[in-house]
């Protein structure tokens, strides 16, 4: 059957042509052959790099590329040890370079596999969620609001269904969708029988078989879709190629000058030979691969990469590589209230019974928690009663919780009722329904009737006015008494009480009857009240408190009244006394230019719409801050795509939200949110060490090498090529790695987010580069120029370097903080110990020192170069001083 005419086939003969199931779907190993015979459903992608192919990226470089051609020629002529001595460590950078970018793409494989889509599907007669990669033609799928459609499929079943196919067909307006059949000749955009891969279901819900996946989809056919993680490139690897291009530059100038003004000299003098022609190209393009840090960009990716790798474990998913530096920048969060500032399940928080109050701790559904009185199972057993048995849900234990099915309120009921001891099953099993009256808007309240010893008991809960209107007595003391309208006025106020707490309230009342069909509609005994909220998480609250230290501003956004919303947001530290509240209603009043004027002040939205929170968004951008926003349906993607940093949820969440977002939780917590800023500050500001590491200690290699060689001549070369390629592989390799993983600061998260668009090479950076080489240049050439002879000048410069090179990665630990503050971590300092250990094992072979052209160091050589880092460290140290007087302004305390 060819694929084109699956949309003009009815529903049944696209079955039959598939072996569909219309009701049960597949059977499991079914699907398993098919999927065999069909392959994964997934757009082919470039296939990631092999190691291979890694290794051999390590050697593209046309600098990597004459070092070694200069090399083989100097071989040639006679310099055997040298030639090998410089392979050597430029296959141990390669290897280097390799270790960092394979992990790197193993990091970037990982998160497609946490980015993977999921659809559900019918098999075996049951719905079941899978990776849509293992969708297979003949799959009976289930699509809703929301829904990305994972594969081409036939409509069985439409609810109202309705699609945007802007990705495929262009069309902007939804298209709806019906199981009718269409001509065969029908053009894509007028297939309205079928869903194609790619689409969005925007409206209704419905059901239809799989016709093809992976490259055989029209998306397949007609285009690749690109991956879902994208190594476009960042500001930050912008950044890091201009600066690698820079120090390129002045690199290649002055391997060039040297090696030039060398011929020049020599054949000026007529001693121009071959072999000191080969041995200058050997210099200049030694210390040009020295300097020129040709894999800065794809470090810094890695670095990155690595990081959302991290984040993903922990349940924050960054679908866009710049969005780890844009959570560094982050200002305001603006965050849903339920299910991600609180947990999403409604907990009983308080109790009026009798004429008093009783608080109840615990949070969701987890029956754990106490009351304020004693014996609360006894003294409120008439209450709980009619909670369980005038209750439709249920309340059970997995292995990942306690989880309900039914009415969120329902279940904190029951919640509340095991809090007190009470056995719901028992219960229920006692008092056995006979009849009831559900709850519906007009009434507002539900009824049962049960059967318990002989007598017929209704039960009825709902809102304290309608309940309260049928009661004419009030239990005390296990005894009914009369209630007058008094007393009514009392109980409406303890209910007013409460809801001005947030709290919803629902009121309980029983009656024996022996009517079961009729539901009582007055001389009720009232029991008492429940007051009932959504509380926070105990780790947002905490969450938020983190946020106001880190200068981010926190902003509840909800769908709740205004009351509630206050009162959770006060809970959780968000709304204070003094802050603003605005409901939908009250934004639609005001224009932009006037929200834009109240955002600063305002800490709670209650009611809003989709279309508030765009407005709140470009608000909050309109005053110059970098907004993360969160979202869950589809009607919230525009907001998210406006957002700096859109975060879709990962369990509640749409297909439409997570498409349109920077980020996606996972457990749809704010403290993931927070936690994902810290990660994302942590991983710019190693890179930032790590970048300003790296141009100190090329920049130095490049002044003192290039420059002893300018003014002493070619013959006087201040370190031959593999002494230089050696140092360089020494202090750009594990100690700078090191600086890339180091441990958060101590005040990371004390610091006010980082300027949007601020360069990394900051003031404070520029300080650190050249207040250092100011001192140690200087003193570096004073010691080669006053050793007594050519091997000792070789030997101190050597030591020189490599030491204090070694002691400035101790030092920048911290770009900001004392070395006695923040002392380097474990990794920093065994790289350092390593190498150390490296070069003594290395300088103790002969054929290695006369390949480098130095001597043993003497003790002398050793502490001369300890007293230089000691010189060193003291610079940083008094300009870290100054760096933290000036920016103590942006540290929040």
């Amino acid at each position: 059957m060819e694929k084109a005419l699956w949309h003009a086939l009815p529903v049944e003969k696209t079955a039959e042509e598939l072996a569909a199931d219309l009701s049960r779907g597949l059977a499991s190993k079914e699907a398993a052959k098919r999927l065999e015979e069909y392959g994964a459903n997934e757009i082919t992608a470039g296939r990631g790099r092999t190691a291979l192919s890694i290794f051999l990226g390590q050697f593209r470089s046309a600098l990597v590329i004459i070092l070694l051609i200069a090399t083989l020629l100097s071989a040639a002529a006679g310099e055997t040890v040298d030639a090998v001595l410089i392979v050597a460590i430029v296959f141990l950078s390669a290897g280097l370079g390799f270790m960092q970018e394979h992990r790197a793409e193993r990091a970037i494989a990982a998160l497609r596999q946490y980015l993977a889509p999921l659809a559900r599907v019918i098999r075996d007669g049951s719905e079941v969620v899978v990776s849509a990669k293992d969708l297979v033609p003949g799959d009976l799928i289930q699509v809703e609001a929301g829904d990305r459609t994972p594969a081409d499929a036939r409509v069985a079943l439409s609810r109202s269904l309705m699609l945007d196919e802007a990705p495929l067909t262009g069309e902007s307006a939804p298209v709806a969708k019906d199981p009718a059949p269409v001509p065969p000749d029908a053009a894509v955009a007028d297939r309205s029988d079928m869903l194609f891969a790619g689409t969005t279901v925007t409206y209704g819900r419905g059901q239809a078989i799989v016709t093809a996946t992976g490259m055989q989809t029209e998306l397949g056919i007609i285009a690749r879709e690109a991956e879902a993680v994208r190594a476009g490139s960042t500001p930050l690897e912008k950044t890091t190629r201009e600066i690698g291009r820079w120090l390129g530059a002045i690199a290649l100038t002055a391997s060039v000058l040297i090696g030039g003004i060398g011929l020049l000299r020599e054949w000026h003098s007529g001693a121009l030979t071959l072999k000191f022609a080969l041995d200058m190209a050997v210099f200049a393009a030694a210390l040009a691969v020295a300097a020129v840090p040709e894999s800065l960009a794809a470090i810094v990716t890695g670095t990155l990469a690595i990081g959302m790798h991290e984040m993903a474990k922990k349940n924050a998913l960054v679908r866009r590589m710049p969005a780890v530096e844009t959570l560094g920048s982050v200002t305001v969060i603006c965050s849903d209230k339920t299910g991600t500032i609180t947990k999403g399940e409604m907990t009983v928080r308080s109790i009026y019974s009798a004429g008093k109050f009783i608080e109840v701790t615990g949070t969701g559904y987890d029956p754990e928690g106490s009351f304020s009185v004693d014996k609360p199972g006894a003294r409120l057993a008439d209450l709980f009663a009619a909670a369980i048995l005038c209750n439709d849900s249920s309340l059970f234990k997995t292995a990942e919780g306690w989880r309900i099915r039914g009415d969120p309120t329902e279940a904190a009921l029951l919640a509340a009722a095991r809090k007190a001891g009470a056995d719901v099953e028992s219960t229920r099993a006692y008092g056995r329904r006979v009849n009831e009256f559900p709850f519906s808007s007009e009434r507002k309240m539900m009824t049962t009737l049960n059967e318990a010893d002989g007598k017929l008991i209704a039960f009825s809960k709902g809102a304290p006015g309608r309940v309260l209107a049928r009661c004419g007595f009030e239990l005390r003391n296990k005894v009914p008494v009369p209630i007058d309208d008094k007393r009514k006025e009392e109980i409406s106020l303890a209910a007013a009480q409460m809801a001005s707490k947030g709290l919803r309230v629902l009121a309980a009342a029983r009656k024996e009857t022996d009517n079961p069909q009729d539901e009582p509609a007055g001389s009720m005994v009232f029991l008492g009240l429940f007051g009932m909220t959504d509380p926070p998480r105990p780790e947002a609250v905490e969450a938020v408190d983190v946020c106001k230290r880190m200068g981010i501003r926190p902003v509840m956004i909800t769908g709740d009244n205004l009351l509630t919303a206050r009162a959770v947001a006060a809970e959780a530290g968000i709304f204070r006394e003094g802050d603003g509240a605005l409901t939908g209603a009250e934004m639609e009043k005001i224009t932009d230019e006037e929200l834009a004027g109240k955002v600063e002040s305002t800490t709670v939205y209650a009611r809003v719409s989709p279309l508030d929170k765009l407005r709140i968004v470009r608000a909050w951008k309109a005053r110059g801050q970098i907004v993360a926003m969160t979202g869950d349906g589809v009607n919230d993607a525009p907001a998210l795509k406006q957002a700096d940093i859109g975060i879709a949820m990962g369990k509640s969440g749409t297909e439409a939200a997570r498409e349109a977002a920077d980020m996606v939780l996972a457990d749809d917590n704010f403290a993931t949110i927070v936690g994902a800023i810290e990660r994302g500050r942590w991983i710019y500001d190693n890179i930032k060490k790590y970048l300003t590491y790296l141009l100190r200690t090329n920049l130095l290699e490049i002044i003192v090498l290039g420059g002893v060689a300018i003014i002493r001549g070619p013959r006087l070369l201040p370190l031959l090529p593999p002494a230089i390629l050696f140092v360089n592989l020494i202090t750009d390799g594990l100690p700078a790695f090191s600086l890339g993983v180091a441990p958060p600061e101590a005040d990371l998260m004390k610091r006010k987010p980082r300027p949007p668009g601020a360069s990394i090479f900051s003031p404070d950076v520029r300080a650190l580069i050249l207040l250092s080489l100011s001192i140690e240049a200087p003193v570096i050439f004073w010691f080669f120029f006053s050793a007594a002879g050519l091997a000792e000048a070789r030997t101190t410069v050597f030591f020189l370097l490599l030491i204090v090179e070694l002691a400035m990665a101790l030092n920048f630990r911290s770009l900001r903080q004392s070395i006695f503050r923040e002392p380097p971590h474990r990794w920093l300092s065994i790289s350092v110990l390593a190498s150390l250990a490296i070069t003594a094992a290395a300088v103790s072979f002969p054929p290695v020192r006369d390949a480098f052209g130095i001597d043993i160091p003497r003790s002398g050589d050793i502490g001369w170069a300890l007293a230089v880092s000691a010189l060193a460290t003291c610079s940083v140290e008094i300009t870290k001083s100054w760096i933290r007087r000036r920016s103590k302004p942006q540290v929040i305390e």
